[in-house]
């Protein structure tokens, strides 16, 4: 076991199942024996708004928020809130993003414009990035909504965590019926940062 405190931050927008890759990153390291704290900020998730959840874990956590510069993953299914949080991610952390693009109402209704450099915006704040078509990845296991499972997986791959722990974290955390497709998705992220990781 590391003595040392790890901090993931998730970040997204709401419906996007950020909730339960940071409800499953807890679980997993409480598995594997650490002292666990979390923090979840819904902001307005009923109506797609940005999601942020925090988990750090150690031998002793002494609290939930992770301070900026702190974590070592940065997880987003979502390009922009990526950017958004960006200064929670600590100097030659990863950044695990999607590359979904989900246009807030602001955008819609014209009062913003969604930015059309997005991707080169994510290379130039992270340099350690690895973006991933979770949506897609994740379709085609016929679970489009497990592309959190498959950012997780992705994630999985910086933590101190065994594969053992992550099992029965998603075991506990998903309805028995989506299941299978949720374990198959977060072993196709754990492979995809295999071979992609900078």
């Amino acid at each position: 076991m590391t003595t040392e405190i790890i901090s993931v931050v998730f970040a997204g927008v709401g419906g996007q199942g950020i909730l339960l890759a940071s409800e499953v990153t807890a679980r997993a390291a409480m598995a594997a024996g650490y002292d666990v704290k979390t923090n979840e900020v819904h902001g307005m998730a009923q109506r797609g708004g940005s999601v942020i959840a925090q988990v750090r874990f150690g031998t002793a956590v002494p609290g939930p928020l992770v301070p900026p510069g702190g974590a070592r993953v940065l997880a987003s299914l979502e390009r922009i809130e990526a950017l958004r949080y960006a200064e929670y991610l600590a100097p030659g952390g990863l950044a695990v993003v999607s590359t979904q693009a989900v246009i807030p109402v602001t955008v819609s209704s014209g009062q913003a414009v969604y930015p059309a450099d997005a991707e080169a915006r994510l290379r130039r704040v992270f340099p350690r990035l690895l973006l991933v078509d979770a949506v897609a990845e994740a379709t085609k296991l016929g679970q489009a909504r497990a592309a959190n499972l498959v950012i997780l997986g992705a994630v999985a791959g910086e933590l101190p965590l065994p594969a053992e722990a992550w099992t029965e974290a998603i075991r506990a955390c998903v309805k028995p019926q989506h299941l299978e497709a949720n374990l198959k998705a977060f072993a196709v992220g754990r492979a995809l940062a295999a071979g992609g990781r900078g």
